[in-house]
């Protein structure tokens, strides 16, 4: 396959295990095994403890994928693919592309929501959002970057790493736009119901869009990244069956304890929602304080949803020298822009975990230091 490396990944496998401090995570705080297993009905933990480490269905389990599809409106069980999110992103992407096909994909993001269809052979184009515009995506961008060739569009809202959200209008509008040309849509919703301002959760798009993929799963919103579950969504029947041949080639089933997990954690998602939104009202609420008390050092466009935003440094040559001089110096971690391809000026700060507020503190006392 030629694909280069994965900036991000190659950056995080080199600290985030080392590192004494993390501001760079852009997952929520996680349960612990006992925490989950409490929140489970007397059905459910004896079927955790009673469960044979076999293989398990390709699909997914038939509870887990009822679970899943319970999320969205009008869509069946029959409508969800259980995979890893990286894997969801690939086997979609193998099963609708081919070479020529061209891709738009917002950007800065996720590298595997473009780079996988680069290594396909497919022609790809960024859509950026202004950053003076508070990291706004203006549709006649990405209708100015469309062409007769365009196969898919790549969106990810709440948007990592910026945390802009588009309004209501502006989503419908752009799902109209791809109507309008028959093109596939796939919406990385990793980071829905974690927004910041009052409704501004989009309608997920595969209920809106007979063409559209949802991607979502524990990662993000639950704060159960180790479980490495996460679905797609879609009424495109054809293209779901197509990811399932392709998945014999990858996991061919998931994990059957992390799926019984994740069936728990989803019949128990508005406790961990809401657990996981008061955490982040109340961290953000320590970091907006921290950056207005330093227009000197940072300027930050402030996020409408997600555990995460994209603040700009001032006084720093390079970003990724400051973090590595950070790490070194002081033991903490932060995302620079490096990671996303996306220049040198900004970094990514998650606010997820509940130790936030005393690793801000150490930040702030090493930046304060710095001449």
């Amino acid at each position: 396959m030629n694909i280069p490396p994965f900036t991000l990944e190659r950056y995080f496998a080199k600290y985030e295990f080392s590192a004494k401090y993390l501001l760079s995570s852009s997952d929520c705080e996680s349960l612990t095994l006992p925490e989950l297993l409490e929140m489970a009905s007397p059905e459910m933990r004896k079927t955790f403890f009673e469960l044979k480490l076999g293989y398990t269905e390709s699909m997914g389990h038939p509870q887990l994928r009822a679970e899943a599809a319970a999320i969205y409106a009008g869509i069946h069980p029959d409508q969800t693919l259980i995979a890893a999110p990286e894997e969801a992103i690939f086997l979609l992407m193998h099963a609708l592309l081919q070479p020529g096909d061209h891709v738009v994909s917002t950007f800065p993001g996720y590298q595997s929501l473009y780079e996988i269809a680069g290594s396909i052979g497919c022609q790809l184009s960024r859509w950026e959002p202004v950053e003076a515009e508070n990291w706004h995506f203006d549709l006649a961008r990405l209708e100015a970057l469309i062409t007769p060739q365009t196969k898919l569009v790549v969106v990810n809202f709440p948007h990592n790493p910026t945390g802009t959200i588009p309004s209501h209008a502006e989503f419908d509008a752009l799902i109209g736009m791809l109507r309008e040309r028959g093109i596939y849509l796939l919406s990385d919703e990793m980071y829905r119901f974690l927004e910041i301002e009052s409704g501004a959760t989009l309608t997920s798009a595969c209920e809106a869009y007979e063409r559209a993929f949802s991607l979502f799963g524990m990662s993000k919103t639950f704060g159960l990244p180790g479980l490495r579950i996460g679905w797609i969504a879609t009424q495109d029947a054809a293209t779901l069956a197509r990811m399932l041949e392709l998945k014999d080639y990858t996991t061919i089933c998931s994990s059957a304890p992390s799926e019984i997990l994740s069936i728990i954690a989803l019949q128990n998602k508005q406790t961990i929602i809401d657990t996981q939104n008061a955490r982040l009202a109340r961290n953000f609420a320590l970091l907006d304080e921290f950056m207005t008390a330093r227009p000197e050092r940072f300027q930050l466009n402030r996020p409408r949803g997600g555990s995460i935003c994209f603040p700009r440094i001032l006084g720093v040559e390079n970003t990724l020298d400051f973090a590595d001089t950070l790490v070194a110096e002081a033991g903490i971690m932060i995302a620079p822009s490096h990671v996303f391809d996306y220049g040198n000026q900004h970094f990514r700060i998650g606010f997820g975990r509940e130790n936030f507020g005393e690793v801000l503190e150490l930040f702030g006392k090493y930046v304060d230091a710095l001449k």
